[in-house]
């Protein structure tokens, strides 16, 4: 499976930058640089993710005798890219517009570098129970709806936002065999702040009570919704128009029907944002176990 753009425009261009990862088709020559990658993980920190690179790296016998992972973004303060065998990780910042526009350029490189069936998988952080690792269904809008809006040219456009179910899947039987913290699918609700947008009692304004803040989140589990985070529906609904087979695998740091202040100690919030890596890492490893056996 190709990866897909839906940009007759493209074609017209003598040279396409993406101009966030310092990167181009006529600079670089990217299917040379990518065109063998079939795993794509993001996550909102470049810290997190050049540490994932350093983990996936160990996994899977790949690590490099000077442990030297260079930021191929080392070109822009944007967003960082490391790379590993078939196994490219990038680090998408915070909120909807910052990985959407991180994904229009990662699925024009995926598409310049001509790879076919990739896999992408968010790994990130949220809230239910402390450490529960939350696998995600659908992605759902602050209303508990199904699906991402998008105002252009003046008008709103609404996509779906489905998820790979088979993927998901997947990743909970894989959590079944590694057999080490309590894993969960369930629906995911983004949404456009961290402080009001997720009912937080204690941003710098706040208009409602805590009564209306359980409402709501009671509410909310009611829909489904196991955990809050503000990607997952750009994601869902990007990944799908352009073929990625995607998942969002998220850590929970604290239950939000018991406070909103991050108490945990920084140890503890460090293992458990490992979850979402030692599963995923997992996950690759049997993926590429199973092709090499049939080859």
């Amino acid at each position: 499976v190709p990866v897909y753009v839906h940009n007759p425009h493209l074609d017209a261009l003598k040279e396409d930058i993406l101009y966030h990862f310092s990167l181009g088709t006529e600079t670089h020559s990217l299917q040379d640089m990518f065109g063998d990658v079939k795993f794509v993980c993001v996550g909102g920190s470049p810290w997190r993710m050049k540490a994932f690179t350093e983990y996936i790296a160990a996994e899977l016998g790949m690590e490099d005798p000077k442990s030297e992972y260079p930021n191929i973004c080392a070109g822009t303060d944007r967003y960082a890219m490391y790379k590993v065998g078939p196994v490219l990780s990038v680090s998408h910042g915070m909120g909807i517009p910052s990985i959407a526009i991180m994904l229009h350029e990662l699925i024009k490189l995926l598409y310049h570098a001509k790879c076919t069936d990739v896999t992408i998988i968010r790994i990130g952080t949220s809230g239910l129970e402390p450490g529960t690792v939350v696998v995600t269904k659908q992605s759902v809008d602050p209303t508990f709806q199904p699906r991402f809006e998008q105002v252009i040219l003046g008008k709103t456009v609404v996509r779906n936002t489905d998820l790979d179910q088979s993927l998901a899947e997947d990743l909970l039987q894989c959590s079944k065999e590694l057999n080490q913290f309590k894993t969960v699918v369930g629906n995911t609700m983004c949404t456009l702040d961290f402080y009001e947008g997720q009912a937080r009692l204690d941003g710098a304004f706040c208009s409602y009570t805590e009564e209306d803040k359980q409402d709501y989140l009671n509410k909310a589990q009611e829909a489904g919704v196991c955990n809050i985070e503000m990607e997952s529906s750009v994601f869902a609904a990007m990944c799908k128009l352009s073929g990625l087979r995607a998942a969002v695998v998220c850590v929970t740091l604290l239950d939000r029907l018991k406070g909103d202040q991050l108490r945990s100690s920084h140890e503890v919030l460090h293992s458990y944002q490992q979850r979402p890596q030692i599963l995923v890492g997992y996950y690759i490893k049997k993926q590429l176990n199973a092709k090499a056996k049939d080859s």
